[in-house]
């Protein structure tokens, strides 16, 4: 009996220590977790709003390509006899640039030419002799018939010796030669590529907030990197219709290259968006906005106190965005600090 009471004791003793230890631990525990004060002012950075002008001129880059470029096969077979240009040749529209062996295709056209001019002659020779019923109208008519068909395989082979000289389809520059004399060519084998750079498309991805900035029947001015001090002129041709993964919109300008072409295909250049708007605005930063673009939001300051405030925006210019209505000028925007910030808190504005 006397062991069972002192194995209680012992039991009861160590559930009083686990249980008084559990509560000093958890009493550390609360010491030492950070409990946030509400009530402690948040230093925060803002902005006195005042109204200003636009003065954000917007580039966009983009790459300058060639208006038209094309790889240049023949239309039959044949050896190829002479290449005309070279890698890097100017050339103009309709200008020779290859010529295949057409020999055995002038024989065959010999022939034909000495088929047609004694068919010419049995038809007016059966004619004669039709009109005096020396002979029946049948042979004048599959003489005549024979004349037809010779005289289309005249202009087959009159065709087929054409196309023997590969021309150029426009005016352009060789940007590649891909066969030399002796070499076979055959439908769908490429032989030169012409390139026209006299025209180039530049092409450039808008965020969808700023297409509005784009019009049709304006034009832009553009520059090459390579050539800064040389302004050109584009004109929009396309707004893409679907936006690519960085949820932005192809926009493609036709530009009109240098006298002497000196904009090539591949260089970077930028478009120039300038705003000469003399119109004032509200105008907050863009990373001051909280939200949705739906529902944009903005902390003010009043009485020292952070306030949540609906707003609405009209235009957005890559980092700056016009306030419509919500805001008006010397309201304070907080700008930085939105850390533990909440509608109603204590405020200290460490800048203006």
């Amino acid at each position: 009996m006397k062991k069972t009471i002192i194995y209680t004791i012992v039991a009861i003793t160590l559930i009083a220590g686990v249980v008084f230890q559990l509560r000093r631990n958890k009493e550390t525990t609360v010491t030492r977790v950070y409990q946030y004060d509400k009530e402690q002012a948040i230093n925060v950075q803002a902005n006195t709003l005042k109204l200003e002008s636009v003065k954000n001129d917007l580039f966009y880059t983009g790459t300058f390509e060639p208006n038209k470029e094309t790889r240049i096969s023949s239309d039959i077979q044949g050896k190829i006899n002479s290449v005309l240009v070279e890698a890097g040749s100017l050339v103009k529209k309709g200008q020779a640039l290859i010529q295949l062996d057409n020999t055995l295709l002038k024989l065959q056209l010999q022939t034909i030419e000495i088929q047609i001019e004694g068919l010419e002659t049995d038809v007016k020779r059966y004619t004669v002799l039709a009109n005096a019923d020396a002979i029946q109208g049948v042979q004048l008519e599959k003489t005549i018939l024979g004349l037809k068909s010779a005289k289309v395989q005249m202009a087959t082979l009159l065709e087929q010796i054409n196309k023997t000289t590969i021309t150029a389809p426009f005016n352009g520059v060789v940007t590649a030669k891909l066969t030399e004399e002796g070499a076979f060519a055959a439908p769908g084998v490429p032989l030169l590529q012409i390139t026209d750079i006299s025209f180039l498309r530049f092409t450039i991805n808008v965020p969808e907030q700023e297409l509005n900035q784009f019009d049709q029947n304006r034009q832009y001015s553009l520059r090459a990197d390579a050539y800064p001090e040389t302004v050109l002129l584009g004109k929009i041709t396309l707004t893409g219709s679907k936006a690519n993964m960085g949820n932005s919109f192809p926009v493609q300008f036709l530009v009109g290259n240098t006298p002497g072409l000196k904009i090539k295909s591949g260089m970077f250049g930028k478009v120039e968006l300038r705003n000469d708007s003399g119109e004032k605005y509200i105008i907050i930063p863009a990373s001051s906005i909280i939200g949705t673009n739906i529902h944009p939001q903005v902390y003010i300051v009043k009485n020292g106190k952070a306030i949540l405030q609906n707003i609405s925006t009209t235009t957005r210019y890559q980092d700056i965005i016009l306030v419509s209505s919500g805001l008006s000028e010397g309201d304070v925007i907080i700008t930085n600090g939105f850390i533990n910030l909440f509608d109603g808190a204590n405020v200290t504005i460490t800048n203006y």
